[in-house]
């Protein structure tokens, strides 16, 4: 799948030829900086590209036997929320800030279930429940500004489980959270993949929250796919050279100062006809040919594919 944004000579390819499959109970890790396309993509699982400005110039997103890009807009409805769910990374913006957050539960409940308000309601304080909010019940009436931050992202978790979908995109959903609500909130999920069988989408810049999260990792740069494979084979021995960056600029060790390496440079803007290797400009590695062209991803073993010229 390729997304572009604009048109002209201004168009971006905020994602080139990006391609994983993802099977029932399995969490999929996405990682990479800012402004490499993961949410982009996401959001294009969801249907949620504004168009315009934005396209998906090419490719199918392929879910239970059907593509996704093929569907009218009310069947897309249908999917959204039921069988595809999302936690955005912002909390605070993604609640009405008007409406009760019991309210905007049981919206979701009633529009894919077909239950009275009455019923939906009740369904919403048990989804506040099993998220682990206190006082569930009471929680109904509050509107987002008079809980904390990690109470609003354990309900946009409520509300994305609350049709018990097959799929759940979750976009970091830690960001801006303390240590321990962290991994409250990790726990959490991964407690409901165990109880739902859900597949899980996990988009994040924090290689720790792979390792405890993920089974299969993939590994983005400038819009492209640069390396992919299991979690445990990718951490141990990363191959290509913007991830072994990213797992050395972690810091590591007790004692101050902590040992990391930075990286330096930022991502290129990506216009269509962008040549040779996308990393090359801040590539320690980087050789004649890796300026002049572009390669796909190559499998190191059976399992682990890699985009670079190194291998």
């Amino acid at each position: 799948m390729s997304i572009e944004f604009g048109s002209g000579p201004g168009r971006v390819r905020a994602v080139n030829n990006v391609s994983f499959q993802l099977a029932k109970g399995e969490t999929l890790g996405i990682v990479g900086e800012s402004g490499s396309g993961k949410s982009v993509t996401a959001l294009a699982v969801m249907g949620l590209i504004p168009t315009p400005p934005g396209k998906i110039s090419s490719g199918t997103i392929n879910f239970c036997g059907q593509d996704l890009l093929q569907l009218s807009p009310a069947q897309m409805k249908n999917i959204r929320g039921k069988e595809i769910a999302m936690v955005f990374q912002d909390p605070s913006t993604s609640l009405n800030p008007v409406y009760p957050i019991g309210d905007q539960i049981a919206e979701a409940i009633r529009l894919h279930q077909g239950v009275s308000r009455k019923e939906s309601l009740n369904r919403a304080a048990e989804m506040l429940r099993r998220v682990g909010i206190p006082d569930y019940q009471a929680r109904l009436s509050h509107y987002p500004h008079q809980i904390s931050g990690g109470m609003r992202q354990r309900v946009m978790i409520a509300m994305a489980i609350s049709c018990q979908p097959q799929l759940l995109i979750a976009d970091e959903p830690t960001t801006a959270l303390d240590v321990t609500i962290q991994a409250q909130i990790l726990e959490l999920m991964k407690e409901l993949r165990e109880n739902t069988g859900m597949a899980m989408i996990l988009i994040t810049h924090d290689l720790g929250v792979v390792a405890q999260m993920a089974d299969r990792v993939l590994v983005m740069y400038a819009g492209q796919v640069v390396e992919t494979g299991p979690v445990y084979d990718l951490l141990k021995n990363p191959l290509h050279p913007y991830t072994i960056n990213l797992k050395a600029s972690v810091p590591t060790g007790l004692k101050r100062p902590y040992r990391r390496k930075a990286m330096t440079g930022a991502i290129p803007v990506v216009r269509e006809n962008l040549p040779g290797c996308r990393f090359c400009a801040r590539c320690p590695d980087k050789v004649e040919l890796c300026q002049k062209s572009d390669l796909p991803l190559v499998a190191v073993t059976e399992n682990h594919f890699v985009r670079c010229w190194k291998w």
